[in-house]
C-alpha cells in the first residue's frame, strides 16, 4: 500500500493519462512507419520503436500497480504531534548545528531537489514517531548522523 497526498495522485493520473493518450499513439505511428521502409530483419527504426513501446508499456504497468494500490492521506487530519508521512521536518545536525528541512512523502512523491524524502528513507524511518525536541541517531550510507527534531508543521 502507497500512501500520498491527493497532489502527488493526480500527478500520477496525468502522467499516466499521458503516457497513454499522447507517447502511445506516437510510438504505434512510429513502428507503422518504420514497418513500410520495407526488410524488418535489417531496419533499426523498426528495432528501436518497438524496444521504445515495450518501455512505455512497463512505465505505464508500473504507474497503474502504484495507482491501484494508492490510498490518499486526508491532511486535514494530520498532526503535528510527531512526525508522520506528509509533515515538513525541520531539523538541526548535532554535530555541526546545520539545519535541514524536509518533507516526507510517499516514494512516487520523493524530489530531494524540491526537499520531499521517502518515507522509505533511512532518515525518514529514524525520524518516524518522533516529537519536537527528540533526537534521532540514524544510519545512513555514510555512517551514523545525529539529528534533532526542531520543528514539525503540515
Amino acid at each position: 500500500m502507497a500512501y500520498m497526498s491527493e497532489s502527488g495522485y493526480n500527478d500520477l493520473m496525468e502522467e499516466l493519462r499521458e503516457l497513454e493518450t499522447v507517447q502511445r499513439p506516437e510510438i504505434s505511428r512510429q513502428i507503422a512507419e518504420a514497418r513500410d521502409k520495407g526488410d524488418l530483419s535489417e531496419n533499426a527504426e523498426y528495432d528501436a520503436a518497438k524496444e521504445a513501446q515495450g518501455m512505455l508499456e512497463m512505465k505505464i504497468n508500473r504507474l497503474k500497480l502504484i495507482i491501484a494500490d494508492a490510498r490518499i492521506i486526508d491532511e486535514s487530519k494530520l498532526s503535528t504531534d510527531s512526525v508522520q508521512i506528509l509533515n515538513t521536518v525541520e531539523l538541526k545536525n548535532v554535530k555541526n548545528g546545520k539545519k535541514m528541512k524536509y518533507t516526507i512523502v510517499s516514494e512516487s512523491e520523493a524530489d530531494l531537489r524540491k526537499g520531499k524524502i521517502a518515507v522509505s528513507t533511512p532518515i525518514a524511518q529514524g525520524l518516524l514517531g518522533k516529537k519536537v525536541g527528540d533526537v534521532a541517531e540514524i544510519k545512513v550510507p555514510q555512517g551514523m548522523i545525529t539529528l534533532e527534531v526542531v520543528d514539525i508543521s503540515i
